[in-house]
This record gives structure tokens, C-alpha cells and sequence, in this order.
């Protein structure tokens, strides 16, 4: 093994370059994984671009997929060299942790091994999205998990239902007993009722319009809202669709002003937010904002992501359409990838690509 490798860091706001530097030190409870696939997310091309300059210097990237090449020290579950895993790394939180190179150090309590009926680009797609949905619908929403689904089916709204997020979240709420309206493009409605959706709403429908449409669809009863896709329009939309009889709630995936849902419909009683990099179990910042650590959501985060491996092994949920090597394979084409992801260019896939 060479003592270098290569990975994609960022160099200066808006800008990345693949640099060769010093395979990874092993931390405690970490593992050393010889990447073979990695995956985009929104969060990689934002850190890369915010305009504090605070991510530069570091390695990005957060989904991947890989093999084993050594267990660090105090590792308590049974990982050993040469097995294929799959998980979540801090992206853009050090020089050592992305995922954006050809090896990557990753703590075991958010990896798995990939089940056998999963490629090595299929597995990478599922860090950030797996998080996020047990953070969103399960320790937010409070929905219940897959083992005790509802007996009485309830409405719930997954904005974004496109979104990678969106494709697991519609699979995990149906699995929990939920009935899912989603909102996407018309060219992705079969897609997302072939995962689980009941019906799929045109999400570039007029706000208003829309919300009489869902409200009307569930008979003024929608008391989840799940936003995938957060603006101050879509939390509008979500809070005017839920019911103005029933108290509802409305969890996203960004910090935006909770008082656009509450002035929309005051019977949304609970409003916020999940941040995924909470997972980690440590305090972090991002933007203006510095988060405290929550060693509880990194307990609830590993023992999700082992729930999540027996469901994807049984068939039960599937990993979001991919497209590998788009623009090129390897770190260059990682690069261009993430200028398509800002640029507006991906719907209804990931961007996966082979190290």
C-alpha cells in the first residue's frame, strides 16, 4: 500500500483540485476503506461553495462504498479486512475524512457491510440519504419503525419525493404503515409510485393551488409533512396542505425560519429541522451556525443504519436510480459531477463514480 493517495479537497471558495497526500491515520473506533465507489450529495458542492471560505482545506465527499484495509483500534463491530462496507464519512470536515479519494477512514457505528444483492455503486448512494431518513422520520417525526407499522394508516407528505432522500424516506414511511403522497417532476410520478408513493402531485403547481389539491386529496387529515427539498416556499406549501383542523407536523432537512409554517397554519404544532452531520455524535459548524454534540442521535444513527441493511438485504428497500461515471470516471469526474449537481442538472438519479 502507498503511503500516498490521491483525493479531491477544496482549495479556495467554488473550487476543488485533486491533491496526493498521506493515506488517512486510523482514529479510534475508525476503519482505513480502500474506496471503490462514491456518490454526490447537495450538501458536497454547498460545503465547497459557502462563501465563509470555512471548508477550504479540507476533503469532501460524505457517500462511498469500499473494502476493508485495516480495523483501527477499540472497533467493536466485527469488520475485518477485505470486507465490503458502505456508510457515511464526515465530508469537509477535516483534510482526513471525506470520502472524495482513494481511501477514506470512516466510523464504524455508521457503516454496514453491504448486503450481496448490492453493487459496490449502488451501496455508495446510500450514506446521507440512510441518515437523514432515520433522523427525519423516526427520531423528528416520531413515525414507527418498520418492525411496528401503524394499524391505522395515516397521509403523509414527502416534498421532494425525486430527491435520494425522498426515494428512501417514500419506502421507510410506507414500510412503517404510512400512506404516501409525494411531490416531484410528472416524468418521475411512476417511479415514485412504483416505490411505495399513493400519489404523486406536480411540485411546479401554484403554492396555493397545490395545498387545496392535497388537502382535498386527504380530506383536510395530513398531519406529516416531510420536506426534502427545503425552500420558504416549499414550507409554505407543506404547511398549507396539512391540516388546518388537526395538529400536524413539519420536519426539513435546513435551519429555515420556522414562522413562514407557523404563519401559514397555525395547527402546525411541530416545526424543525434535522442536520445529518449530527450522526457523528460531535459539535460541528456549518455556516453561521455551530451545532452541540448530540451523543444521542449517533446511538439512534447506528442502530438504524443495522435496521436499514436487514431491509435492503430482504429486497424491501431499494437504493435511488444511479448514473455512473458521468463526465468521467474517477476524481476528475467526481469534479464535474459536482458542477452538475449545483447547476441544476440531476433529477430523479445520483451521480455515482467509480475510484
Amino acid at each position: 500500500m502507498s503511503p500516498t493517495s490521491k483525493a479531491v479537497f477544496c482549495t479556495a471558495v467554488g473550487e476543488t483540485a485533486i491533491n496526493e497526500v498521506p493515506i488517512p491515520k486510523l482514529r479510534d473506533g475508525y476503519l482505513l476503506v480502500k474506496v471503490k465507489a462514491v456518490a454526490l450529495n447537495p450538501t458536497d458542492w454547498k460545503s465547497i461553495h459557502a462563501p465563509t471560505g470555512q471548508f477550504i482545506g479540507s476533503k469532501a465527499g460524505c457517500d462511498y462504498a469500499g473494502v476493508v484495509e485495516e480495523v483501527g483500534p477499540n472497533v467493536t463491530k466485527p469488520f475485518k479486512k477485505g470486507d465490503r462496507i458502505c456508510g457515511i464519512v464526515f465530508g469537509a470536515g477535516d483534510a482526513e475524512r471525506g470520502a472524495f479519494g482513494e481511501y477514506v477512514i470512516a466510523p464504524e457505528h455508521l457503516q454496514i457491510k453491504i448486503p450481496d444483492n448490492l453493487s459496490f455503486e449502488e451501496a455508495s448512494t446510500l450514506g446521507v440519504g440512510i441518515t437523514t431518513v432515520g433522523q427525519g422520520l423516526y427520531q423528528f417525526l416520531e413515525l414507527p419503525l418498520p418492525a411496528e407499522p401503524l394499524s391505522e394508516p395515516k397521509h403523509i407528505l414527502i416534498y421532494g419525493g425525486s430527491t435520494t432522500t425522498g426515494i428512501l424516506g417514500i419506502q421507510f414511511a410506507r414500510l412503517s404503515g404510512l400512506k404516501v403522497l409525494a411531490t416531484a417532476s410528472p416524468h418521475n410520478f411512476d417511479y415514485l409510485k412504483s416505490l411505495g408513493a399513493e400519489a404523486v402531485f406536480d411540485y411546479h403547481t401554484p403554492t396555493e393551488e397545490l395545498a387545496r389539491e392535497i388537502k382535498a386529496y386527504t380530506d383536510n387529515k395530513l398531519t406529516y409533512a416531510w420536506d426534502c427539498s427545503p425552500t420558504e416556499e416549499s414550507a409554505r406549501l407543506c404547511a398549507l396542505a396539512l391540516s388546518d383542523s388537526e395538529e400536524g407536523a413539519y420536519g426539513q432537512l435546513l435551519p429555515l425560519d420556522n414562522e413562514v409554517v407557523k404563519a401559514a397554519n397555525p395547527k402546525v404544532t411541530k416545526v424543525g429541522f434535522t442536520m445529518g452531520y449530527t450522526a457523528f455524535g460531535e459539535a460541528f459548524s456549518r455556516g453561521p451556525f455551530t451545532y452541540q454534540a448530540k451523543p444521542e442521535d449517533a446511538v439512534f444513527a447506528g442502530k438504524f443504519w443495522e435496521l436499514s441493511k436487514d431491509l435492503l438485504a430482504q429486497g424491501k428497500v431499494k437504493v435511488a436510480k444511479i448514473e455512473v461515471n458521468r463526465g468521467g470516471k474517477g476524481l476528475e469526474g467526481v469534479r464535474k459531477g459536482l458542477d452538475d449537481l449545483k447547476e441544476g442538472k440531476v433529477s430523479g438519479t445520483k451521480l455515482v463514480y467509480t475510484i
